[in-house]
């Protein structure tokens, strides 16, 4: 086989995800169990390493747009400034998301590293959740279920004068400048106003300072989703997408993106039912498959691969309710705990923000209603 700029790319990126799946596993990353932590017992020491990895993804973001490398407003996949606030699919979808990880012990990126651990809960939880993705991102299931009432609840920036919900965009044209061309100066001010101020919370934790894998996890995290957009929106990334317009196999999603991992498991969905179309083989599958491949050799190495499997049947039922609110939830919200809240974060998109506002608070409740139910049968 060739080894054009379209392996190079997928090769790239395959790589970054076995390097964040393994790291990972290392250092327990988790955005459900960050949540958990918190509601339960009081400690942010993993919402801080969330934290971490979107200041680390933001600067990383403003340093390649402000030096010219890549550039994310002619438009990226999915479409996270555009000027079409989907308010309700952001919150909605980010409810669902965060109701479904907690049942099903896990975001989409968790779920990968516990299959490469040897979870086999986390493999029913994946099938499911990825034919719920394929049946939103290739079938009529999005546009007859949903599109008809959260498609008008929209609100078009453009009827104020703004192109972008990028927060620096917004904030111009709220001012009475013109948002037609965000000034990138703004933008690197209030980007990096963003930056400091979460790692001064971050930081201000004597326990976080201290604790080696939440800043390792964090980091490396933030990093792999700046690498995600240099790979793809870089000098790499142009002639990536100029190879596929001259391609007679016309790759699947070549665009300017990064790591998110609900709309991948629709995708992979899409190139298993017809194998042999390699064109179908994108970002997405890559990354899907590189985070389980880079968890299992780290489980192998460390001899902490474990197989386990559901205890009860309600075991097995929560597990698979939380995989379809999971699959069905990241795609309607355009995004999960990472696609979201940290890669879209990473392009100060207002829907971004929203959506890890609600996966927050669908997670939170759900943890609520379940220590309740737990005290109330005790």
């Amino acid at each position: 086989m060739e080894f054009t700029v379209h392996n190079q790319v997928l090769l790239l990126v395959f790589l970054v995800a076995a390097a964040m799946g393994a790291v990972a596993n290392k250092t327990n990353f988790c955005t459900m169990g960050a949540v958990s932590d918190w509601v339960n017992m009081g400690d942010t020491g993993r919402l801080r390493a969330w934290l971490l990895a979107m200041a680390v993804a933001i600067a990383g973001v403003l340093i390649l747009e402000n030096t010219g490398i890549i550039s994310l407003s002619g438009g990226t996949f999915p479409p996270y400034r555009t000027e079409n606030l989907a308010w309700l699919r952001y919150l909605l979808g980010g409810l669902m998301f965060g109701i479904g990880m907690t049942l099903a012990s896990g975001c989409g990126n968790k779920t990968l590293v516990r299959i490469g651990g040897g979870n086999l809960k986390s493999v029913a939880v994946l099938v499911i959740a990825a034919i719920m993705s394929y049946l939103m991102l290739w079938t009529e299931f999005f546009e007859k279920v949903f599109l008809s009432w959260v498609g008008p609840a929209s609100i078009s920036l453009g009827k104020f004068g703004i192109t972008s919900q990028e927060i620096s965009a917004v904030a111009a044209g709220i001012s009475g400048a013109s948002g037609s061309t965000p000034s990138p100066t703004l933008r690197l001010i209030i980007g990096a106003a963003i930056v400091i101020g979460l790692l001064i919370f971050i930081f201000k934790s004597q326990d976080f300072r201290e604790s080696f894998d939440n800043i390792l996890g964090g980091a490396t995290v933030g990093l792999a989703v700046v690498a995600g957009w240099y790979i793809t929106g870089g000098s790499m990334g142009r002639a990536w997408q100029e190879y596929a317009e001259m391609a007679s196999d016309i790759p699947s999603r070549v665009q300017v993106q990064s790591y998110t991992f609900v709309s991948p498991m629709g995708d992979s969905v899409h190139y298993l039912l017809s194998p042999t179309k390699l064109e179908y083989i994108n970002f997405g599958v890559m990354a899907l498959a590189g985070v389980i491949v880079g968890s299992f050799i780290y489980a192998i190495i460390t001899r902490r691969f474990r197989v386990e499997w559901f205890a009860t049947g309600g075991d097995f039922f929560n597990h698979a309710l939380g995989a379809v609110l999971m699959g069905t939830g990241g795609v309607l919200s355009m995004g999960c705990t990472i696609g979201q809240a940290v890669t879209g974060i990473s392009t100060l998109a207002i829907g971004s923000v929203l959506t890890f506002i609600a996966i927050v608070a669908g997670a939170a409740a759900t943890m609520k209603f379940q220590y309740w139910r737990m005290m109330r049968e005790e």
